[in-house]
């Protein structure tokens, strides 16, 4: 299969790899919640590609959704190129703005954008989908990088969405649509949703007490001698057939029986030609198959107006996405437990968008929210108390009651790397280790309330009962080790493997071959892995 080749591609397509896990510091004065979390919804401020990473040990595997909006690259955005990766080419790169006139900005977009795509695979269920809302300067390039990471087999649909209706005169051509391209971490499971049918077009003018309906055409595609019959307009006395290369869209006999049934109509006037009444509560059954070109979404001027009535009338965002686009991605690709993830945040329109649908259905959908920019306790976050809170003068009743929810703010900390353990400097928590340690060895989520720090005891995974000989204290570390007696009041080991990850071990490997113990010096060999 064709690969897309760019600047700096070998040195970024494991770059992922490498980076540093972090740790994840609750504020708890930017919260809204009286029990901070990492399970509840979550804003995080910081680097969204260490952000992804650092929450790996959580939520790999499990996010149902992920949307984001990152830069489109247009030369116009001020966007820096900010990566730290081992490359001289990318060294030059770093903290310049990437202007129209960079004849590498492509280059850096893409190499900004190929290990945070990587990451967010990693975080996505597999039956889990992935949209990205981006223009024509990018569209093609993205389209690439994303069948080379999620192969083409996963592509879903490029989406096409009509963010502008009036024109631009100061040009020869007025650019009215973007694109949200979609791909599935595995198609073969990964199902989009039927959407119900919008209820707004529905009405019940003559009181039917079936409830509201929606006029739809009598004919259809095709040409059936059984389906081609004559009717007649009971007012008006005039016949119709079923227009050229179509016939009507059932047989005469069920036509009869919708007629005694009172389902047929001819216009608001009973002058027109025949149409059949479909009810509300069979399109909420049936729902139907969404297109690819969304034009009846809110545009992007929609969107600013919302953000600022949010905001008392300023405009504290230059380009926010629709609530109303989000809602769409969402009703497609999740339902009402869902994980969604926004890694590039911005106005914080998907978590208006979150709890708008909760607030709407009941559902208990989370969202985790990560934006690198310094507004993001102050618009992004800002945003999202406000909707919970309510908005005064919003025009949506739910919206000016408040939508409700919580969420944990959280700020990146410092990395989690050896030279921190071997010197003493900015050594992590205990907890925040054992997270760490736990998932980079088994891949599964740590549950944080079966620890024990008296024994070290960490958890348990599919064949291993994982501990860690471990304080935040460099006189601890330098002097702790898995010892004989430590190792002997070990529970017994019911033929698990026994993984004891420690600073030192002063034992002999025959004992513990017999022993079942497994020993990993604190951080050497946390990429190891014990699969």
């Amino acid at each position: 299969m064709p690969t897309l080749q760019f600047k700096g591609r070998s040195v970024v397509w494991n770059h992922h790899l490498g980076v540093p896990y972090r740790e994840l510091i609750p504020c708890p004065e930017k919260s809204r919640t009286d029990k901070l979390s990492l399970h509840d919804n979550l804003i995080i401020h910081g680097d969204n590609l260490h952000a992804l990473k650092a929450l790996l040990p959580t939520y790999a595997g499990k996010v149902k959704c992920i949307y984001i909006d990152p830069p489109y690259n247009t030369g116009n955005e001020g966007w820096k190129y900010n990566d730290n990766v081992n490359s001289p080419l990318m060294k030059e790169w770093l903290g310049k703005e990437v202007g129209i006139d960079d004849e590498e900005r492509h280059d850096k977009w893409l190499c900004m954008m190929t290990p945070r795509l990587q990451i967010l695979k990693e975080l996505l269920r597999e039956d889990g989908f992935l949209f990205i809302s981006i223009g024509d300067d990018e569209s093609l390039h993205l389209l690439n990088i994303l069948n080379d990471i999620f192969l083409e087999t996963n592509f879903v649909a490029n989406f096409i969405w009509k963010s502008r209706k009036s024109s631009q005169n100061d040009i020869d051509l007025s650019l009215s649509h973007n694109y949200v391209l979609c791909y599935a971490k595995n198609r073969s499971i990964a199902k989009l949703n039927v959407l119900g049918a919008d209820q707004s077009k529905f009405s019940n003018p003559d009181n039917d007490p079936r409830g509201d309906w929606i006029a739809d055409p009598m004919d259809a595609p095709g040409i059936r001698e059984n389906l081609n019959y004559e009717i007649g307009n009971p007012l008006t006395r005039e016949t119709y057939f079923p227009p050229q290369g179509r016939h009507w869209r059932f047989t005469e006999q069920k036509y009869t029986k919708a007629v005694r049934e009172n389902r047929i109509v001819f216009g608001k006037k009973g002058i027109t030609k025949p149409q059949f009444k479909r009810f509300w509560t069979e399109a909420m059954q049936k729902g139907k198959v969404t297109f690819t070109v969304w034009d009846e979404i809110e545009t992007a001027t929609d969107a600013s107006k919302t953000l600022m009535a949010i905001f008392d009338g300023a405009k504290v965002f230059e380009t926010p996405k629709p609530v109303s686009l989000i809602e769409r991605v969402l009703r497609l690709s999740s339902n009402g437990d869902s994980i969604i993830l926004d890694s590039f945040a911005g106005s914080g329109a998907s978590a208006h968008a979150i709890l708008s649908l909760n607030n709407e259905d009941g559902g208990n959908r989370k969202f985790i929210l990560v934006e690198c920019e310094d507004y993001a306790d102050n618009i992004t976050a800002e945003r999202v108390r406000r909707v919970i809170k309510g908005v005064p003068s919003a025009k949506k009743p739910q919206l000016r009651d408040g939508l409700g929810g919580s969420f944990s703010y959280f700020e990146l900390g410092e990395p989690i790397e050896i030279h921190s353990l071997l010197s003493g400097e900015n050594l992590p928590s205990f907890e925040e280790l054992a997270r760490y340690v736990f998932f980079t060895a088994t891949g599964e989520e740590i549950d944080l309330k079966k620890i024990d720090r008296k024994s070290y005891y960490i958890g348990s995974a599919r064949e291993y009962d994982v501990y860690m000989i471990y304080k935040p204290e460099f006189e601890f570390l330098r002097k702790s080790a898995l010892t004989l007696d430590y190792a002997k009041s070990l529970p017994p080991h019911k033929l698990r493997t026994r993984v004891v990850f420690a600073p030192a071990r002063y034992l002999s490997q025959d004992f513990m071959r017999e022993y079942r113990v497994e020993f990993c010096q604190l951080p050497y060999e946390l990429y190891r892995g014990l699969k």
